[in-house]
């Protein structure tokens, strides 16, 4: 329900909002860190992950070095296994930089699908215990993440969602 819900929602505003993102690009609110405050508890008090969980049906991680070392003491293998097993590198990038290491698969491997919650929670990767980055930098500096996550993430869309009503509310946008 929670994602048919999303899925009609993002189709239906995704132009209006990266168009809203992609102002930050040349527009400076003072209040912004406020107003992503503010929204951040708003869009957390509708969007529960566990009713959702798409971001591990969809998405990949990327793996660094230090969640490889901890999820494969965790799940007592060696670090090449966990790797032969579970992880590979995407492409390199246009300029030559080292593609990231991320799962092989989707749906991830460690998501219960009956109850949307990680097997390996207590030792996931950082880049899924930051998700979906609210607080990883500063709102303005996340515009690019926030326009790849709105498609997949109800709380991201919830909160882009909400701050775009509060900067509307105050300037004019």
């Amino acid at each position: 329900m929670l994602l048919d819900k999303h899925k009609k929602n993002f189709k239906k505003n995704k132009k209006t909002y990266k168009k809203f993102l992609k102002k930050f690009d040349d527009k400076y609110v003072p209040e912004i860190a406020k107003f992503a405050a503010e929204a951040e508890k708003k869009a957390w008090a509708k969007v529960d992950c566990l009713d959702c969980g798409n971001c591990c049906k969809k998405m990949t991680p990327t793996f660094i070095d230090a969640d490889i070392k901890r999820i494969s003491k965790h799940l007592k293998m060696t670090e090449a296994a966990f790797k032969k097993k579970w992880i590979e590198r995407e492409e390199p990038e246009p300029d030559g930089t080292q593609g990231d290491l991320i799962n092989k698969s989707r749906p991830c491997q460690f998501l219960n699908l009956e109850d949307n919650k990680c097997s390996i929670y207590e030792v996931r990767p950082a880049d899924c215990a930051e998700f979906p980055h609210f607080q990883k930098k500063t709102f303005e500096d996340q515009n690019e993440t926030y326009m790849q996550n709105l498609k997949f993430c109800p709380a991201t869309y919830e909160f882009v969602k909400k701050v775009k009503k509060l900067v509307e509310k105050e300037y004019d946008w």
